[in-house]
């Protein structure tokens, strides 16, 4: 078996309790033949407490498939007709990403997202051999979010304590651009596709009618769909919570506390403390100031929590539903010489740049949930980080882990996404990125036993040059190391943290790792075919005396080596899980 260990960051270690049974998965290999390349790699097998299982990788569907009466990752509009490709074709997503699995009742479900414009969610009613754990289809259909005025890029999730699915609304639209353009072409073509959500062309619309069609300000929100026994779905988007470009938010055990990820460049991390538990349309948004403590790898860091104000979710729709356009809530200048912004300005610096803005009189609620990441950086909060991805709890040491897929740009020191900005994080580049440990505890004035204290590197990528001769050419990051950390999961009963990859050079062929952190030892559990990424690792420990470890492939040969696909069949997209595993806590 392939083994790399690493050195667990001790500023951030918390006692690791005896568990009872070791846990060890079989290891696959690095791809190196073009065959194992195409192929979709998975460990066959897990060791616990000396005895093996065997397991392997179920697929539960691609894209295209027919399910029931349903066609699984077709998108559609408003209406609920299919949404067509230029070429008039119907638009089947090969974005797959989150997959949840939802006992209710007597039912089992799994929700589906597809990280299109527009986007979509499935819902699929799934059958569980009783004697096997072995599940199947049975039927799909989108989630209807027409009520919410449509879905926006659905990357990442998790499953709230209370049984629902969470999802995310990721590179929500900057609506300082829409507000500035003076024509169609002053707007990133990435929002057009989003048009035939409404029924226009985005080859022949004007201006006026994306700018009437499209409010940037009705998508960034976390999302959350609640099932029935029946098979019926409820959409809802908690605007209560923030605007940002989420990658997921996660729910802790005591049903209020909330952290959001926020994925893109010169991003920060936010928390959100909901006034009842199991609702999350009240409540408190706070933004992380990082104060760095070490520059040692991709750095340590004590965080505080900058309070955001208070908000509902009736509050911002109705915000939203009055359709303000940026230059509504704030007032901006141009920086003078030397990057300075003039008098009753602040100077940030976020995804958008270097910016100088004034928040209008009245407008700070508007400020805080639509504009968030540019509000947390005016109230002092640090918005330097770079691809920040998953996050993930581990109940039995009390503390959560963050992937970070990059460590460069504004977490370098003195760069120019520093400008205007604090520089409050000055680490050496590591474009392999690194995963994180945070350690917890309650904070009284927040009013919460989960409030984040720390962050330090756990496993970090190691940046690799290999000779033009050697089996693994291309490849930048070390080939038995991670690259790019993306989404993770803890998987409790067995100490071992998953680690996702989203990579293009690092690794040609992207993998899921399992961390013993017991051991810390890391073993490769899953290689996907050429151009594709890893998404949704999450463990379920327990479904009706099974546990399952999803797993989705997406978009293969569609981020690079797009040249090498043979069949168009192979593009398609797949969700499925490794397992069944005998049952947890």
């Amino acid at each position: 078996m392939t083994r790399i260990t690493f050195l667990l960051a001790t500023t951030a270690l918390l006692a690791t309790p005896a568990f009872a049974d070791s846990f060890e998965f079989s290891s696959v290999s690095a791809p190196t033949t073009d065959a194992q390349k195409r192929a979709v790699q998975a460990s066959d097998s897990v060791t616990i407490g000396g005895e093996t299982v065997k397991i392997g990788y179920h697929i539960l569907a691609r894209s295209g498939q027919k399910i029931g009466d349903g066609t699984w990752g077709l998108l559609v509009d408003k209406t609920g007709k299919p949404v067509r490709s230029e070429d008039g074709s119907e638009h089947i997503s090969v974005d797959t990403d989150f997959s949840s699995l939802l006992p209710v009742g007597k039912k089992l479900f799994s929700i589906s997202h597809f990280e299109s414009r527009p986007g979509a969610m499935y819902l699929t009613e799934l059958s569980q051999d009783p004697e096997t754990g072995v599940l199947t289809p049975v039927s799909t259909k989108p989630v209807d979010f027409s009520d919410v005025g449509g879905l926006w890029v659905p990357c990442a999730g998790s499953v709230t304590p209370w049984g629902t699915h969470i999802g995310s609304e990721e590179y929500e639209p900057d609506a300082r651009e829409v507000a500035d353009a003076e024509e169609l072409a002053d707007i990133d073509d990435y929002f057009y596709p989003m048009a035939r959500y409404f029924g226009l062309s985005p080859s022949e619309m004007t201006l006026d009618q994306f700018r009437a069609a499209f409010n940037p300000y009705s998508f960034g929100h976390p999302t959350e769909v609640t099932v029935t026994e029946d098979g019926n779905a409820t959409a809802a988007k908690h605007y209560a919570m923030g605007r940002l470009s989420i990658e997921l938010p996660y729910v802790m055990p005591d049903s209020r506390t909330t952290y959001i990820t926020d994925d893109g460049t010169n991003v920060g991390l936010y928390m959100f403390v909901a006034d009842e538990a199991g609702n999350l349309d009240a409540g408190t948004l706070y933004a992380a100031k990082l104060t760095q403590t070490s520059d040692e790898g991709a750095g340590a860091f004590d965080l505080d929590w900058v309070d955001l104000g208070h908000a509902t979710s009736d509050a911002v729709k109705k915000i939203i539903d009055d359709k303000p356009g940026f230059f509504d809530i704030f007032e901006a200048a141009d920086p003078a010489e030397g990057g300075t912004c003039g008098e009753g300005f602040t100077s940030i610096n976020t995804t958008s740049g270097h910016e100088c803005l004034k928040i209008r009189d009245g407008m700070e609620l508007a400020a805080s949930r639509l504009e968030t990441r540019r509000y947390a950086a005016m109230m002092g909060a640090t918005t330097e980080l770079r691809k920040e991805e998953g996050i993930t709890f581990d109940p039995e040491n009390n503390r959560m882990f963050l992937a970070m897929s990059e460590v460069a740009k504004g977490m370098g020191r003195e760069t120019k996404y520093d400008i205007g900005g604090p520089d409050s994080v000055q680490v050496a580049e590591n474009k392999c990125g690194a995963v994180y440990q945070l350690s917890m505890a309650p904070d009284v004035a927040i009013g919460s036993d989960f409030v984040l204290q720390d962050m330090a590197p756990l496993v970090e990528g190691t940046p690799t040059e290999y000779g033009a001769d050697s089996e693994f050419a291309g490849n930048t990051c070390e080939i038995d190391g991670i690259a790019n950390p993306d989404n993770l999961t803890y998987m409790t009963g067995h100490d071992t943290l998953i680690i996702g990859e989203d990579t293009g050079s690092g690794h040609q062929n992207d993998a899921i790792w399992a961390y013993n952190m017991t051991s810390g030892t890391l073993t490769r559990i899953f290689t996907t075919p050429y151009g594709s990424e890893t998404t949704s690792p999450y463990w379920y420990p327990d479904i009706n005396g099974f546990g399952y470890l999803m797993g989705v492939i997406q978009h293969p040969y569609g981020e690079s080596d797009a040249d090498k696909l043979a069949d168009p069949a192979d593009a398609m997209a797949y969700a499925g899980y490794f397992g069944p595993f005998p049952a947890s806590k």
